[in-house]
């Protein structure tokens, strides 16, 4: 049985509403639906959404951390030294 929040889970938006190139929010990494249907979900799944939301966020600093490690080079300026 789940026990119900004594609070109201708060929505993660930040306030800066753009979709990223999978469609997740760049300000709260929240679906489309997940988005859209925030106001309907049940306590389980709201928190079920921050988890998600967490595993993003994770992942999105990894792949930071990546490119800086390991930049792309540009293919146009193969061969040139700009430093």
């Amino acid at each position: 049985m789940e026990q119900p929040d004594f609070f109201d889970i708060p929505s993660p938006c930040i306030g800066v509403c753009r979709a990223d190139d999978k469609g997740c929010c760049v300000g709260c990494l929240r679906s489309r639906e997940e988005r859209l249907y925030w106001l309907k979900m049940t306590d389980g799944q709201k928190h079920q959404v921050m988890r998600l939301i967490a595993a993003r966020r994770k992942k999105r600093s990894q792949t930071a951390a990546e490119k800086t490690r390991h930049p792309a080079e540009n293919p146009a300026q193969q061969g040139f030294d700009f430093t």
